[in-house]
């Protein structure tokens, strides 16, 4: 039986791997993407916090 099945696992198991492989490159990048976006929107907020204490408010 297995010798009937090893040329179509043999076959399949390249794919599946750099699928996998694929899967956690493009999961990482994706997460690294999200987590910068918050750090620059986190960094933004805090410079325009530091910009409106900075500035002499226009009283009428």
């Amino acid at each position: 039986m297995w010798d009937a099945l090893f040329p179509y696992v043999a076959a399949l198991l390249p794919t599946v791997a750099v699928a996998v492989l694929f899967y956690f490159l493009i999961k990482t990048i994706l997460e690294g993407d999200r987590r910068e976006r918050l750090a620059q929107s986190k960094w933004e907020k805090e410079h325009e916090k530091e910009r409106s204490r900075d500035t002499p408010e226009n009283s009428s």
